[in-house]
């Protein structure tokens, strides 16, 4: 590894973000999979959650959109709701869908500097009713047109983005927030799959 790359590998195990994370709900579009992932790379997420109740061999991801960022952030694949959930659980305290009701808040009044896990759900039906059931809550993302909602991996990286710019105000890009075993795990294994493309 040279010192430039593992410069710029150290940087950005510097930024990640191990309470912030996105919970993806039969979303089927691979595009719009491997464009979430993307900007979860972008913003420093370290993980992702994919779960699909309908078609669990359904998934897979472009790695032409995604950039190549697949490579970079780890995605943890799901095909029952609770066990999901209950992962998330361990990691992040709280979980909020991106959902219309009475209760809904505006995406600019959550606290995204706490641990959090955003839900994001199917391109056609939204957030399923099972999984609404385990949020703390749902936010909407303010609009003033005519069509109220957005394609799933813009209305992600509104809200990630959004996230990003609190999280940046409150100096969180300048606190490490994995461990340096992490860190060096991290670096072993991008390595080894940068030394396993060029044997392929």
């Amino acid at each position: 590894m040279t010192p430039e790359r593992k410069n710029r590998l150290e940087f950005v195990l510097n930024n990640r973000q191990n309470d912030l994370t996105v919970i993806l709900e039969n979303v089927f579009d691979p595009h719009n999979i491997s464009a979430v992932i993307r900007t979860c790379d972008a913003v420093g997420i370290m993980e992702i959650y994919v779960l699909n109740t309908i078609n669990p061999n359904h998934f897979r991801y472009n790695d032409y959109a995604s950039s190549s960022a697949s490579k970079w952030v780890v995605i943890n694949q799901y095909s029952d709701t609770k066990a999901c959930i209950d992962a998330v659980r361990k990691k992040y305290n709280m979980i909020y869908s991106t959902h219309l009701n009475e209760s809904s808040k505006d995406l600019f009044e959550l606290d995204l500097t706490q641990s959090t896990a955003l839900v994001f759900g199917n391109e056609r039906f939204g957030v399923s009713e099972e999984i609404l059931s385990y949020c703390d809550g749902n936010f909407i993302i303010p609009q003033a047109g005519m069509i109220r909602s957005l394609n799933i991996s813009v209305a992600c990286a509104v809200s990630l983005y959004e996230a990003f710019r609190q999280k940046n105000t409150q100096n969180h890009y300048k606190q490490k927030k994995i461990t340096n075993e992490e860190q060096s795990n991290l670096l072993k294994l991008w390595d080894e799959e940068r030394l396993s493309n060029e044997i392929v």
